[in-house]
């Protein structure tokens, strides 16, 4: 196939070579032709300017910082843009505007589709991890065929335009909360005099993420028998605090998790599992 592909940082630099590597013949454009370099060197056609990127092909990729960047970067081709052309989009971007654009897009007669991933640069060169795709069934059949082999899982989360945009929020939402919360173990471990790598040496022996969805099930399904007491919970949160306190040591997300628990406590659910902190009601 002739692709071409917009936005040559880390990630998208990987996908072009993951193209290039199973025989397709990819076009590049980016804002800044340096950031081209390592993709022409890989084997794409660096051209000078969108519009010059589109002729002949038949996929149009993307692979860029937000939506304005996407909005920016495609509303001036809409008349350059052939209505037998796919555009896929890899961007990371927001619900509400995804279904926008894809409405947008439909209204002029264009294929748009978001398929944002779980994809180190690593991943996107080797084809492993996981890309998300949604928007009519006839998108997922044309594109299945070759974003399958751009990924290790393709997983088509169904008709609705935004709902791949979503699932990825989710996604990065739950890394950043662990990142953020790895500060705090980090924190108190400093406040209790516990260097970071010995505090961290607990994870080797300790997974927190195997609770993960067994916390997520007990959350949709509304069952929330205790096996962790919010009252309890709270108790350990206040030592946390205090004993980081005690050190002239704020934690940075525990206080958010106590405003949290102390809400729930408040609606009379403090003799339910902690995990009823989550539910909305």
């Amino acid at each position: 196939m002739n692709i071409a592909f917009f936005g040559t940082g880390l990630m998208g630099t990987g996908f072009v070579r993951r193209l290039i590597e199973n025989g397709h013949h990819v076009t590049v454009w980016n804002r800044s032709p340096a950031r081209a370099e390592a993709a022409v060197a890989a084997g794409a056609t660096l051209a000078a300017s969108p519009r010059d990127a589109l002729q002949d092909v038949s996929h149009l990729h993307l692979s860029l910082a937000d939506d304005a960047s996407v909005d920016d970067v495609l509303e001036p081709l809409a008349d350059a843009i052939d209505p037998a052309l796919w555009i896929v989009d890899h961007t990371t971007t927001a619900p509400t505007p995804t279904l926008a654009r894809f409405e947008r897009w439909a209204g002029r007669g264009r294929h748009f589709v978001h398929a944002p991933v779980f994809m180190a640069p690593a991943n996107c060169v080797a084809g492993t991890g996981l890309m998300l795709l949604a928007g009519p069934q006839t998108a997922h059949d044309a594109l299945q065929p070759l974003l399958s082999t751009m990924t290790g899982n393709l997983v088509y989360l169904g008709a609705a335009p935004d709902r791949a945009a979503a699932f990825k929020l989710f996604g990065n939402l739950t890394l950043l909360a662990m990142m953020a919360t790895l500060g705090d173990v980090n924190r108190l471990a400093h406040a209790c005099g516990i260097g970071t790598a010995d505090a961290f040496s607990l994870f080797e022996k300790f997974n927190p993420g195997v609770m993960l969805p067994v916390r997520a099930a007990r959350i949709a399904s509304g069952d929330f028998t205790p096996s962790f007491e919010m009252t309890m919970a709270r108790k350990d949160v206040r030592l946390m605090i205090e004993e980081a306190g005690r050190h002239g040591v704020d934690l940075a997300v525990m206080p958010a998790v106590a405003a949290l628990l102390d809400a729930a406590i408040a609606r009379g659910d403090g003799a339910k599992d902690a995990s009823a902190a989550a539910s909305l009601t």
